[in-house]
């Protein structure tokens, strides 16, 4: 039986957003077609003609109902990050097209609050949520895309920690 190459296959152009509340925790969704205990960061697809930023907007949009108006973009990663699918799922997801994700990750600070999350919405993709450390959505996030995320977080680590410093100083001030 002859396999399909799948290292020939491209990767599908696609947007992560990690989005920071203002103690410095991040965003993160149980996928609601999941029947794991994995969780991850709004992600999604950049449609045919579509800029990367914008892609985040939307993807952000219909996954936690964040609008442009609660949130600001801190930090843009410079460089793509890809990252393999098992092969058992390649032939499962996205017809087959694609041999992983090639993403364009964005840092945004969540300046609405909690009830302003709303996943529930039309295009639901998460059951539930919460926020988590760095570390803790590295621990749970689903195995083959645990090394992007622990990159993700390695270069943004600076940035997510100035968000929680800053925030700890107006409280301080306050």
């Amino acid at each position: 039986m002859t396999s399909t190459p799948f290292k020939s296959l491209p990767y599908r152009p696609c947007v992560g957003i990690v989005l920071v509340n203002r103690f410095g925790h991040i965003f993160a969704g149980q996928r609601i077609d999941s029947d794991v205990d994995a969780w991850q960061m709004p992600q999604g697809g950049i449609e045919s003609g579509e800029i990367p930023l914008t892609a985040a907007w939307r993807e952000l949009g219909e996954e936690t109902g964040v609008s442009r108006e609660m949130a600001n973009v801190i930090a843009e990663l410079p460089n793509w990050l890809t990252y393999d699918l098992p092969q058992e799922l390649i032939p499962r997801l996205w017809n087959g097209k694609f041999r992983g994700q090639r993403q364009k990750w964005f840092l945004l600070q969540f300046d609405g609050e909690d009830s302003n999350i709303d996943i529930g919405t039309e295009q639901a993709e998460f059951s539930d949520w919460r926020w988590m450390s760095a570390d803790e959505i590295i621990e749970k996030a689903i195995s083959f895309k645990a090394d992007t995320y622990r990159q993700v977080m390695g270069l943004l680590e600076g940035q997510i920690l100035d968000i929680s410093q800053n925030t700890s100083q107006l409280n301080l001030s306050d």
